[in-house]
């Protein structure tokens, strides 16, 4: 049987940013989801130090795409080279290579290098594919890495606790009907779901504007925006990335995790964002700065999932309060 012909491609470009910058972007695999448009969530499997391997969820074309990632880093040569077992090729192997050269003080060149055996002529990516996701890789790293003198100021991560005297079984099923919100949840008008694989989620919310601020639609009434959700029951964690977040927010994404202990759980929303820079001022107002994006942000999407939080407290301890109650009527 004939050996498949290989298909390779490598591409170059400039990026206003210092190679060790852009090779921290690289290393750093678990911050992709609020760096880099495509990434849901990366989860780290293992890591010695320069070996490890990882397991990415991205969103492309409208649907969810998971593959996992075999990485060799390498610091002192600014190189990451990585074997990506991809979907859309069955049985193939993506192998490749990122790699940065300073071209300054404050520039580099980087190099993606990408090589797979030719996929058939039906694959859904087909051959002229690997070409176009090395190109729409190099720009989205390119616009990511061009930010990194503003990063400190426009990265923003919190969370929201709660106590929950329950059963964690309760607690996960409200976070995961989703479809139910819009009956529960004061900031949510109506939803959506399409689920093509179980526990994954592309949900659509009409997001309530509550008077003013970013999610507010173009009248000032609720606004639908698209989320892709991430669910792990065994773990107690749901995943989530907005797909296109409304303005000032560039990216937003997170996670709801159930933490367990003797008497009971807590439960923990956490928020990553990436602000914009130039919409600052469309949607929060003249002279809008950073700190005010930030200052909004925070309070807006702390409110809501402190909302979600007591909602799926009162769901998770109702029925322990009557349990504990009809044993007590039982022994009078």
């Amino acid at each position: 049987m004939p050996s498949q012909p290989v298909r390779s491609v490598r591409r170059t470009v400039r990026v206003a940013a210092p190679a060790h910058v852009v090779y921290g972007m690289l290393a750093d695999a678990p911050r992709w989801p609020v760096l880099l448009p495509s990434y849901v969530h990366v989860e780290r499997m293992d890591f010695d130090g320069a070996r490890e391997t990882l397991l990415a969820w991205e969103f492309q074309d409208g649907r969810v795409r998971s593959s996992r990632l075999r990485r060799t880093l390498r610091p002192q040569a600014h190189r990451v080279d990585f074997e990506q077992d991809d979907p859309a090729w069955p049985g193939d192997t993506v192998a490749g290579s990122w790699s940065v050269e300073p071209d300054g003080a404050e520039r580099s060149l980087v190099t993606l290098w990408q090589q797979t055996p030719n996929a058939p002529a039906n694959a859904p990516a087909g051959p002229d594919g690997l070409d176009a996701d090395t190109a729409g890789r190099l720009a989205r790293l390119r616009e990511a890495a061009e930010r990194w003198d503003r990063l400190d100021e426009l990265l923003l991560a919190f969370e929201e606790r709660m106590r929950v005297e329950g059963p964690a079984e309760l607690v996960y099923d409200f976070l995961y009907r989703v479809e139910d919100w819009p009956e529960l949840l004061p900031h949510v008008d109506g939803s959506s779901v399409r689920e093509d694989r179980p526990g994954t989620q592309v949900v659509v919310l009409d997001t309530a504007a509550a008077g003013a601020g970013f999610a507010a639609g173009p009248d000032g009434g609720a606004a639908g925006f698209e989320t892709v959700r991430l669910c792990f029951p065994h773990a107690g964690r749901i995943v989530f990335k907005e797909t296109a977040p409304p303005a000032p927010l560039t990216a937003h994404s997170g996670e709801w995790s159930l933490v367990p202990d003797e008497s009971g759980l807590t439960v923990v929303c956490a928020h990553r964002v990436l602000l914009g820079e130039e919409p600052l001022e469309a949607a929060l107002g003249a002279g809008a700065l950073p700190v005010d994006a930030r200052r909004q942000v925070r309070e807006r999407l702390g409110r809501e999932s402190r909302q979600t939080l007591r909602l799926a407290k009162w769901h998770a301890e109702s029925p322990v309060r009557r349990l504990r109650q009809g044993r007590g009527g039982s022994r009078r």
